[in-house]
C-alpha cells in the first residue's frame, strides 16, 4: 500500500535530502550520492533518477524507501543514542549495559523520597530516555524498582532493600572497628573504647586496655551513659542530625545535671565546639586525674553512629601530645566510616552484641 508520506514529489525530494544529512553521518564522502546504506542497493541509482525526473516509484522501490525512512539509521527517534549501544562487540555491549544498570541504581538511591520521573533519571544518568525506560522496566521485572501508580515516579523497592540487608549480615561494627582499636592501643599505649548510640544513651561496645589504670563513665563493655556525659558520647551527640540532636539535648538535660556537668548554655556551647574541632577533649574534672579524647565515626551521610575514645591519665594528654592523638583517631575513624554496614543490627540494638 502506497504511503501518503510519498505522494508528492516535493515530499520525496525532501526525504532524500534529509537522508543524506541525517541517516548515518556520511555527509562527507557520499553526500552527493546518498547514504552508504542505500548506496549498496542496485536499485538506488534508479530510485534517485526517478525522484529527480518526477517519475513514479514501483512497489519494490517504495518498499525500500519506506523501510529505510522507518529505520533507526535514518529516524533520529529510533536511532540508538548511546555510544555503548552502537558498539558492535557483543561482550562490550553486555558490559556497557551492566555499567548503565548500576549507574541507574546509584541514581535511584539518591532521588527524593517520592521517586523521580524517567526524564530526570535519563538526564542524571546521561542516557537517552528510551534506554533509561528499558532499564527501568527490566529492574521492575526483577522487583528491584517500583513505580508509583499516580505520580509515575520511580524509586527503589522494598525488595531491593531486603536484598541489601541480607547481603550485609556478615560482620558488625565491633568486628569492623576492632583492628583500629588494637592499632591505636599499641601505638599510643593507652586504653581505647568503642561507643555506639542507643536511643538517648551511648553504650560501650568494646575496649582495648592500655598499661595505665583508668576510670571511665561507661566502665566495662556494656556500660551505658547518657549522651553528653564523657568525651565519647559527646562526640556522638555533636554529630547527630540537627533535629535528633535537639531532641536528645532536651531529653538529657535533667540527666546531665545529675552529673553536675552542664547547664543548657554550656552544653550547647560544648556541642558547637566539638562540631568545629571535629573531636571532644574537654576535661570536666569529675574523674580526677583522668583525661580523654574522642572522635565521631560518621556514616555516609556525615552523621555519627559511634565514637572512638581514648582514656588515659591527665599527664599523657597534654597540649604537646594532643594533636598527634587527634590525628591518629581521626584517621582511623575516617577509614571506618565508609565501610559501615547501614543494616548492621548493632546500630539499632547495640546492647545485644556483647560477648567475648
Amino acid at each position: 500500500m502506497r504511503s501518503t508520506f510519498f505522494e508528492s514529489r516535493r515530499n520525496a525530494l525532501f526525504c532524500f535530502g534529509q537522508m543524506r544529512k541525517e541517516c548515518c553521518g556520511c555527509v562527507g564522502a557520499r553526500s552527493q550520492v546518498g547514504c552508504r546504506l542505500l548506496f549498496i542497493s542496485p536499485l538506488w541509482t534508479q530510485i534517485r533518477t526517478k525522484t529527480r525526473m518526477g517519475g513514479r516509484w514501483n512497489f519494490t522501490e517504495r518498499t525500500i524507501i519506506f523501510r529505510f525512512i522507518h529505520s533507526p539509521e535514518f529516524n533520529p527517534r529510533l536511532r540508538v543514542m548511546d555510544s555503548t549501544e552502537r558498539n558492535e562487540n557483543p561482550k562490550e555491549v553486555g558490559a556497557g549495559s551492566v555499567s548503565r544498570l548500576f549507574a541507574l541504581l546509584r541514581t535511584l538511591g539518591e532521588v527524593p523520597e517520592g521517586g523521580e520521573r524517567v526524564t530526570q533519571l535519563a538526564q542524571q544518568v546521561g542516557l537517552s530516555q528510551p534506554t533509561t525506560h528499558r532499564l527501568l522496566r527490566s529492574l521492575m521485572d526483577e522487583g528491584m524498582v517500583e513505580q508509583d501508580a499516580r505520580s509515575k515516579r520511580y524509586r527503589l523497592s522494598l525488595e531491593f532493600f531486603a536484598l541489601a540487608a541480607n547481603a550485609g549480615k556478615t560482620g558488625n561494627l565491633r568486628d569492623l572497628v576492632r583492628p583500629s582499636m588494637l592499632r591505636l592501643s599499641a601505638s599510643l599505649g593507652d586504653s581505647l573504647f568503642l561507643l555506639a548510640r542507643s536511643g538517648f544513651d551511648a553504650i560501650c561496645l568494646d575496649r582495648s586496655e592500655g598499661p595505665y589504670p583508668i576510670r571511665t563513665f561507661t566502665g566495662d563493655i556494656g556500660g551505658r551513659v547518657a549522651l553528653g556525659v564523657g568525651q565519647g558520647s559527646l562526640a556522638i551527640l555533636a554529630f547527630l542530625p540537627e533535629e535528633e540532636r535537639e531532641t536528645v539535648i532536651r531529653y538529657n538535660l535533667p540527666r546531665l545535671k545529675d552529673f553536675h556537668l552542664y547547664d543548657e548554655v554550656l552544653l550547647r556551647s560544648e556541642v558547637e565546639n566539638v562540631r568545629r574541632l571535629g573531636y571532644a577533649a574537654r576535661n570536666t574534672g569529675v574523674l580526677e586525674g583522668m583525661a580523654g579524647l574522642a572522635v565521631p565515626i560518621l556514616n555516609r551521610d556525615g552523621h555519627a553512629v559511634a565514637a572512638l575514645s581514648v582514656a588515659t591519665i591527665s599527664d599523657r594528654l597534654g597540649p604537646s601530645r594532643l594533636p598527634m592523638v587527634v590525628e591518629l583517631l581521626k584517621r582511623e575513624a575516617a577509614a571506618i566510616g565508609p565501610r559501615i554496614n547501614p543494616f548492621d543490627p548493632t546500630l539499632r540494638r547495640p546492647s545485644q552484641t556483647f560477648g567475648g
